[in-house]
């Protein structure tokens, strides 16, 4: 099978450590070498989130832990808002209300930054206000150290969307007051999809002792309680586990100040070598969005057969536009396990299939070779 180059918002590749901590052979999930693997790794979880207080784990995707955030939380019939710009705030707004809920509604357009004074403007009376942090589809990093300051003086809890951005940028959970942070294992966590996880302040375990909507293996407590006791309430996937203590230990040694910085660096090449491809940015143009670059394609190119091309002819997987924004513009991930040679082979990947479609680039190579001057220190990968 030729090689394919993941190079998305999610999955992202797993690393050789990873994968090998994986194949070992398993182990029963109620044995003592469990408990000690899952201790391990919900401690470097609550390292990860920065905070000290209770993280929970549960089978499922990120998206697992958004609809705990929701039924643990709350009550029928509460106030709550939702503030979205993007695929995955329109999420947030989907999963209230298939819980009978009628969240108040903050939208802008998307590509926008969610404007922290709007949002507490219509928080007032609200038990919680939910938003995502890396909001993926658009290449956005919303500023939500700024809407949990906006958020303070209206008493609603602050509940976010960080299944792309933990590990990634930074997430200062404690320090910031975020009450609620859910994250999921595929993304800047370097491990498979399968694991979902939600950070739990003191007053969102306030709010859990009163929310009445319906929950079973989402339960909060029952995850609590079970963790408390060394294990898991539900059958966990055992080799995911393992594979996302050896990625948090990865994490760990190179230290979360150089990830961040990493990924600014990727993708500030990222951009300098849309901009040399003749290219527009769909994402801002700025340090803010180091997760996700996304690009608009030319004037009657489909970006979803840039997509299917890359993909099918060059083994080189992108994301395409989720929305109103399919066919309209192309997502390159820099997250996790990826590095300077990723970007390049993103970028000449790119122009070859835009080459095919008939798009004509001002100089062959323009793209790949603007990301080595970036790499490189040669001017400014801003300018």
């Amino acid at each position: 099978m030729p090689r394919t180059y993941l190079i998305t918002p999610g999955p992202t590749p797993v690393p050789p450590e990873v994968a090998e901590a994986m194949a070992r052979p398993l182990i029963h999930h109620r044995s003592p070498d469990f408990k000690v693997l899952l201790a391990e790794t919900l401690e470097r979880l609550r390292r990860a989130f920065l905070t000290d207080g209770d993280v929970l784990m549960f089978a499922g995707s990120g998206t697992s832990a958004m609809e705990s955030a929701v039924t643990n939380v709350l009550c029928p019939g509460d106030q709550v808002l939702v503030a979205s710009a993007g695929n995955f705030g329109e999420r947030w707004r989907k999963i209230l209300l298939a819980y009978g809920l009628e969240p108040r509604y903050h939208g802008q357009e998307w590509g926008e930054r969610l404007d922290p004074a709007a949002i507490a403007a219509q928080a007032d009376g609200c038990v919680a206000v939910y938003v995502t942090h890396s909001e993926t589809s658009t290449g956005v990093v919303h500023d939500v150290r700024s809407i949990a300051e906006a958020l303070r003086p209206t008493g609603a809890a602050l509940v976010v969307d960080a299944v792309s951005s933990l590990g990634g940028v930074e997430l200062q959970t404690a320090e910031w007051g975020i009450d609620v942070v859910v994250s999921g294992s595929q993304k800047a966590l370097m491990t498979p999809p399968g694991l979902a996880f939600a950070s739990v302040s003191e007053r969102a375990w306030s709010l859990a002792e009163r929310a009445t909507l319906p929950r079973f293996s989402l339960d909060w407590k029952t995850a609590r309680d079970a963790q408390a006791g060394g294990g898991t309430p539900f059958t966990p996937p055992i080799t995911l586990v393992a594979g996302l203590n050896a990625a948090l230990g990865m994490i760990e040694a190179e230290g979360v100040d150089a990830i961040w910085a990493r990924n600014r660096d990727l993708a500030r090449a990222t951009r300098a070598g849309v901009r040399a491809l003749g290219l527009e940015l769909f994402s801002p143009d700025d340090d803010s969005s180091s997760m996700v670059t996304a690009v608009l394609m030319p004037d009657g190119i489909d970006g979803q057969r840039v997509y299917g091309l890359l993909r099918d002819r060059f083994g080189v997987v992108l994301a395409g536009g989720q929305g109103p924004l399919r066919g309209r513009i192309i997502r390159i991930g820099h997250m996790g396990y990826m590095n300077q040679f990723d970007i390049i082979t993103a970028l000449s990947a790119l122009e070859l299939a835009l080459i095919e479609l008939g798009y004509s680039p001002p100089s062959p190579g323009a793209g790949a070779a603007r990301a080595v001057e970036a790499f490189a220190g040669v001017g400014a990968a801003g300018d």
